[in-house]
């Protein structure tokens, strides 16, 4: 297993939350904050968390808050300003609306971190999921690059770079519901 001295978590909390209607990162489910469940899944498995978000009250977590690279870019923007932030070569990068999120899918994928991939991701019911994956440090500059071509889609970003994808078990599979809007809140509250 990998020492989490040498893991970094990025938590992109920077998105417009258009569908949500307000900050998701701030939004509670079960008393504390869609950002409070995803920092207190990562915190086992990594020594320092990166909050990358342009939003200042997100510094009120007690965590390093980073800006975007490029504001208004989307995740592709987000990922890259935390790589770049990051002191460490291996990343766990999680979007801030996965309220669900458990550790045990968090040691699933980095045991399935290989020395020689770019990026650990996870596919649940034939959707991939990019931000719920450990990414490599040196793959920044890729992104920068992309970037600075005009590219802000990550799925066409992570094209050309080495890539795992793994299942996840069906038993997961609700942990890495994305929650964009106030009917996907009230679900899985009455869910859970």
């Amino acid at each position: 297993m990998i020492n989490k001295k040498n893991i970094t978590g990025i938590i992109l909390a920077g998105g417009k939350s258009s569908r949500m209607g307000s900050d998701k990162a701030q939004l509670l489910f079960k008393g504390k904050t869609f950002l409070n469940h995803v920092i207190d899944a990562l915190k086992p498995l990594v020594d320092e968390v990166l909050i990358v978000s342009n939003n200042k009250e997100h510094g009120n977590f007690n965590f390093k808050r980073v800006p975007d690279t490029l504001s208004g870019a989307g995740p592709l923007a987000g990922l890259h300003a935390g790589l770049n932030h990051s002191n460490t070569d291996i990343n766990f990068v999680l979007s801030c609306d996965v309220p669900l999120i458990q550790t045990s899918l968090l040691e699933l994928i980095l045991s399935n971190n290989e020395e020689y991939k770019d990026v650990i991701q996870i596919e649940s019911e034939g959707k991939t999921h990019h931000l719920i994956a450990l990414y490599k440090k040196s793959v920044a500059p890729h992104f920068l690059s992309v970037l600075n071509e005009g590219e802000r889609r990550l799925s066409k970003a992570i094209k050309g770079l080495n890539v795992k994808t793994i299942s996840i078990p069906k038993t997961e599979q609700y942990a890495v519901k994305n929650i964009n809007s106030r009917e996907d809140l009230k679900n899985i509250e009455h869910e859970n």
